[in-house]
């Protein structure tokens, strides 16, 4: 396997292109096999995810083709031949579950395997399937797969969430879109990509409203046709790369970058000390001063603080001025990152859902292990602004979430190679 090592170098200085958001492409991926009829997406991220998303697909009978270095995903699903999702694919990522909704709703029919993904708790799919039931799906778990039906095709319905749930309206939302009558989503998710998923299927000829509030009502229609849409930026590398002159010093201008996708991010760094500025092109970022503030974090589902930044913001804080506590309200077991920031000499007290931060003067470079997505990007992150340099292993956490950050850290400056494994 891949190690990627880091040497910090002081401050960096330059662009770094943001790409389009992972979570939003693997979500408008699904949505061609609600229509006969070809679905483009542009602006498409390249990442391991997309191509495992694409696998699945193409095991269904599905046409997808990658175009213009991979940022272009050209789809047709008119002729499915498949309708089980099986867990050879599913079991390596957990958005697999977003081709049930469409499947179901088109076709009446749908098998889908339990799926896997990261090690950051249980994340169970009982709300998909609770939701899919409210619009009258019929659905029998048996040899870890939901076999789901609707003979007569799915029906509008209330679908209530006892608590807010990403996927689960993303997969309420497509299901809906060809449901007979209308259906009213609650307490339903109102992040960047839920809106994005609204105007593409709005441009496939959904009828939506609602989108980006906690009520999104969908009227049913007969059929969707073809679109074409862009994938919206992604907010959680934006974040990330926001931190790279946080944590080193310097200036970098995130290009593609728009406050309001990381606006209560944004509110932190403020806080830290960290000045944000929106250009022409997107947002710049630096430091006010030489050293970082201490501050207190708390994930919550958007507009809130993103779980997506959590183990990046405690690579921020490990070298902040006092004591900063990072509470993780969204996934259970999600600072397994903090172990291994403290062989880098981090001072990390975790208690629960809890994490105490007390910031060091320097970070020290050491072998470390990535244990998840945004954990592996947190150690690269650590490593930039440690003395002596990091070898990060099992990155390819890493190439699910990030396209070319080897590149992107190079072209501001930073001293970092990616290490073919044995």
């Amino acid at each position: 396997m891949d190690s990627i090592i880091v040497t910090g170098n002081g401050p960096l200085s330059g662009q770094i292109p943001i790409a389009g958001a992972k979570n939003a492409c693997l979500t408008l991926m699904p949505a061609t096999l609600l229509s006969d009829e070809p679905l483009t997406l542009t602006n498409a991220p390249r990442l391991s995810d997309i191509r495992t998303m694409t696998a699945l697909l193409a095991s269904l009978g599905a046409e997808v083709s990658s175009l213009q270095d991979g940022k272009v995903l050209a789809m047709s699903s008119h002729d499915l031949t498949s309708h089980k999702a099986d867990y050879d694919i599913v079991r390596k990522m957990r958005a697999s579950i977003l081709v049930l909704g469409p499947m179901l709703a088109r076709d009446g029919q749908a098998v889908v395997s339990l799926p896997g993904g990261c090690a950051i708790g249980a994340r169970p799919v009982d709300l998909h399937l609770r939701a899919l039931e409210a619009l009258g799906a019929e659905l029998d778990l048996r040899d870890g797969y939901v076999h789901a039906k609707a003979p007569g095709g799915l029906k509008g319905g209330v679908i209530e969430f006892p608590f807010v749930s990403v996927g689960a309206t993303e997969n309420a939302l497509m299901a809906a879109t060809l449901a007979k009558g209308t259906t009213v989503i609650r307490s339903a998710a109102k992040e960047p990509e839920i809106v994005d998923l609204a105007l593409c299927l709005r441009k496939m000829g959904a009828q939506i409203e609602g989108e980006g509030t906690d009520t999104i009502t969908v009227q049913g229609v007969d059929r969707l046709h073809g679109a074409t849409h862009p994938v919206v930026t992604d907010r959680i590398e934006l974040g990330t790369y926001m931190l790279d002159p946080s944590i080193c010093g310097g200036e970098v201008e995130l290009l593609g970058g728009k406050r309001d996708l990381v606006g209560a991010f944004c509110n932190k760094l403020d806080e830290a000390g960290i000045e944000v500025t929106e250009t022409g092109r997107g947002l710049s970022v630096k430091r006010r001063e030489d050293h970082i503030k201490a501050v207190d974090v708390t994930t919550e589902p958007f507009p809130g603080f993103p779980t997506d930044l959590q183990a990046q913001m405690m690579a921020l804080l490990a070298t902040a001025d006092g004591v900063s506590v990072l509470e993780e309200k969204i996934f259970e077991n999600r600072f397994m990152h903090a172990p291994e920031l403290m062989r880098m000499g981090a001072k990390i007290d975790v208690h629960g859902g809890t994490a105490t931060v007390t910031g060091v003067d320097r970070l020290k470079g050491a072998p470390v292990m990535a244990t998840d997505l945004r954990a592996s990007v947190s150690l690269i992150l650590a490593g930039l602004a440690a003395e002596g340099a990091t070898t990060v292993s099992r990155v390819y956490h890493l190439d699910r979430g990030y396209e070319h950050v080897v590149r992107k850290l190079q072209g501001v400056g930073a001293l970092i190679e990616r290490v073919p494994g044995a």
